[in-house]
């Protein structure tokens, strides 16, 4: 386990229950993790796992029935709505799977709109979009509207738009689901260079095998538990295998 001062997200004894028709729905049993610093976490599990329900309960999209859930030592479910929207727009970055991009606006345009949501000067905010897009290979593609750019292209912006404010926190959601296999690799690939160089933890939620050789350890959640945590240096991973079973 990592260190206490190394930890920037605890979930602790998270409990989530939906009532649908009169019915409850158990989407988390009781999770228990630690994500360390700068760590790049992937979070498998099939539909209906409850990956996704924690991965929105992480980003302070959702709260818990019961449990805490710990950004820097602070319960994010006890945050009023405009702090919580202050640490969605300040301290965490989304990756969406459908990019998530406001068809009407530039490739800049979208990049820089957290940073506007923050307070900045527009001067700054247009000078820090266009040095992001650079960073994810985009730096002729500024005035591009979304439906101009290709699926790998449209989700660089999403990258950059997530990155641009420097966040503690990159949260993907399923980030490759959209692509084909050799682009799903280029985003993989630029999002582990991007964890590298700025020590952004990185949490993913996926269900693409080829995610795994980014990470550095994976959680796999089944019936809104976690069923097992390994280390990547654990987990015989290649390109296009599975502890040795070729991935389709």
């Amino acid at each position: 386990m990592a260190n206490p001062r190394d930890v920037i997200i605890q979930a602790r004894g998270v409990r989530r229950v939906y009532r649908l028709a009169g019915e409850e729905v158990h989407a988390l049993r009781g999770i228990d993790l630690d994500v360390a610093r700068g760590e790049y976490l992937s979070i498998m599990g099939p539909s209906g796992s409850g990956k996704s329900t924690l991965f929105n309960m992480i980003g302070g999209l959702d709260r818990p029935t019961e449990g805490e859930i710990l950004l820097d030592g602070k319960d994010i479910a006890t945050l009023t709505e405009r702090k919580l929207a202050w640490l969605r727009c300040n301290r965490i970055g989304y990756i969406f799977q459908t990019f998530n991009l406001l068809p009407t606006l530039t490739a800049a345009e979208n990049v820089r709109l957290p940073l506007v949501f923050a307070g900045t000067a527009l001067e700054e905010a247009d000078r820090r979009a266009a040095e992001t897009l650079e960073r994810v290979g985009l730096g002729q593609r500024l005035h591009h509207r979304p439906q101009e750019l290709s699926g790998g292209q449209q989700q660089r912006v999403a990258c950059a738009r997530a990155l641009v404010n420097n966040p503690a926190v990159v949260l993907a959601d399923e980030p490759t689901g959209n692509l084909d296999l050799r682009t799903g690799e280029e985003i993989l690939t630029l999002l582990r260079e991007l964890q590298r160089e700025r020590g952004t933890t990185v949490v993913c939620a996926t269900h693409d095998m080829k995610m795994l050789a980014a990470s550095d350890r994976v959680v796999w959640i089944r019936d809104g538990q976690i069923e097992r945590i390994a280390l990547r240096a654990e987990l015989d991973i290649t390109v296009g295998t599975m502890d040795g079973q070729t991935v389709a």
